[in-house]
């Protein structure tokens, strides 16, 4: 949950997942059909797919235990080197750092040296010995992580406050390295297209070619301009949306029609049983200001 998300967002969920779930057994016994509707709203959904694909393979490979292997760990769904790192140190004590942005930037702030010219696998292994000199390798972990996210942070680090701060070559420097990250944003135009009937109801279909949204339901949608719009199709609104670093402007056009196009099914705009992303909700929340 924690991976690409703030610790404030997912709080909820955890709790919500670890009182329904009480076991890796239990989670693997459940459907994607479930999981997906508890990780309604926290994005990036297929960590839900692969949390449950991953229980699921413990339990039947592995007695329900995660193993302590650094190249069978890896092996589960989901998990690379970084979460791999993290679980093994957490969990078995190993002498390990997960390495994320936050942990990269303690290290390249301390030597005051662009991250891009850092090696990370081998600056580690030539410090091991220091870095692993006790057996709190699970709080190192942990520490390191937090260190990163609350006391040398991106922008405005506690320099003064940090306990680092007698070594740390970033702040005794005159010349601070900064660490610029440009996130490439691509803005991208579509037309959504919506059938909706009397009943309140609207067609929705797995069946689109738009990479980030595939495996969802949604309304017909296609790159604006790529399509002939007949004059039955209604202008409802434009609106704007953001999914990760895509910023997309959105024309939504509906028409009322009984007859159900193939490949889709009528999804009720008021029922909330059934798994909707946000980008969907969004869109029936548009559509609902109809009736």
């Amino acid at each position: 949950m924690l991976q690409q998300t703030q610790v404030k967002t997912v709080v909820p969920y955890f709790f919500k997942f670890t009182k329904k779930f009480k076991t890796i057994e239990a989670l693997s016994k459940s459907n994607e059909k479930e999981i997906l509707k508890m990780w309604e709203g926290l994005g990036y959904y297929r960590r839900a797919r692969n949390l449950l694909a991953c229980c699921k393979t413990l339990v039947k490979n592995y007695k329900s235990r995660l193993p302590n292997s650094i190249v069978e760990i890896k092996k589960l769904p989901g998990i690379g080197d970084y979460t791999a790192n993290a679980l093994l140190g957490l969990i078995y004590n190993e002498p390990r750092i997960a390495v994320d942005g936050n942990v990269k930037r303690v290290f390249s702030r301390n030597l005051n040296i662009k991250e891009k010219n850092i090696k990370f696998d081998k600056l580690i292994e030539k410090n091991k010995k220091k870095l692993f000199s006790t057996n709190r390798n699970a709080d190192f972990v942990e520490a390191l992580m937090e260190f990163g996210a609350l006391i040398c942070k991106p922008k405005d680090p506690k320099c003064l406050a940090c306990c680092l701060n007698k070594t740390c070559k970033y702040f005794k420097s005159d010349k601070k390295i900064k660490n610029i990250r440009n996130k490439m944003i691509k803005n991208k135009n579509y037309d959504i297209f919506c059938y909706i009937n009397k009943k309140k109801q609207i067609a929705l279909t797995k069946n689109n070619q738009i990479s980030f949204l595939k495996n969802f339901n949604l309304p017909e949608i296609k790159e604006a301009n790529s399509f002939t719009k007949d004059q039955n199709w209604k202008f409802l609104k434009n609106y704007k949306n953001s999914i990760s670093n895509l910023k997309l402007n959105i024309n939504l056009y509906y028409k009322f029609s009984n007859k159900l196009p193939s490949k889709y099914n009528w999804y009720s705009l008021n029922d909330n049983k059934e798994f909707v992303p946000s980008f969907t909700k969004k869109i029936l929340r548009q559509v609902s200001t109809l009736f």
